[in-house]
């Protein structure tokens, strides 16, 4: 399968790279459950929507296919495709009446987390959300460390704009300092609602 992005690049996607990225994905373990970090969080979006508590969902990516083959007739293979527009954030949805918007980011870094995990058009996405009085935040998974955090998007958007005096990075002290750390439960696995009542909290204080 063919993807081209939207600066105009083609990124072929043959049975190589998919073995690849599977075995890339096995390697990735959550809490030790050989669990990925998104599919931690589709749960915990399918246990919040079966226990109406929020409804949220990852949001589809922007593609425009233009080649498609079927070699049954009851199935069809995209053999290519088009970005039309790069992605925001990856999640939205609604809970207790406030508009949820975020990103879901993990790494391997035991110390920092890279800045070049996010990129112009989602920082101006969160932005624009903030100025709508939305809950924005990221969830960030420090894979090696087994370790969970709530970051309101007000600091990483300043940490991330001034990046070009500092480091590369956001140290791990400062998301300790400044962030919620979520403890992964059964159920849901990713329990970051808990984050976000105690962010409201946080907000509505005088």
């Amino acid at each position: 399968m063919v993807f081209h992005y939207p600066n105009g690049h083609p990124s072929h996607y043959n049975e190589a790279s998919k073995q690849k990225m599977q075995e890339k994905n096995k390697s990735t373990s959550f809490a030790n459950r050989g669990m990925r970090f998104e599919e931690a969080i589709n749960q915990s979006n399918q246990y919040y929507l079966n226990h109406n508590i929020a409804v949220v969902h990852k949001k589809p990516l922007p593609l425009q296919i233009v080649k498609v083959d079927y070699p049954k007739r009851s199935a069809a293979v995209i053999k290519e495709a088009y970005f039309k527009e790069p992605s925001t954030t990856d999640y939205n949805g609604v809970y207790k009446g406030h508009y949820l918007d975020f990103e879901a980011k993990e790494t391997k870094n035991k110390t920092s987390f890279p800045f070049k995990n996010f990129h112009e058009h989602q920082i101006a996405h969160m932005e624009q959300c903030l100025k709508q009085n939305g809950i924005c935040f990221v969830l960030l998974w420090f894979s090696t460390l087994q370790r969970c955090f709530f970051l309101d998007s007000e600091l990483l958007i300043d940490h991330w704009r001034q990046r070009k005096n500092q480091k590369k990075s956001l140290p791990i002290a400062v998301i300790q300092e400044n962030a919620i750390e979520i403890q992964p439960k059964i159920a849901p696995r990713i329990p970051y609602l808990e984050a976000v009542d105690k962010h409201l909290q946080t907000k509505e204080k005088p």
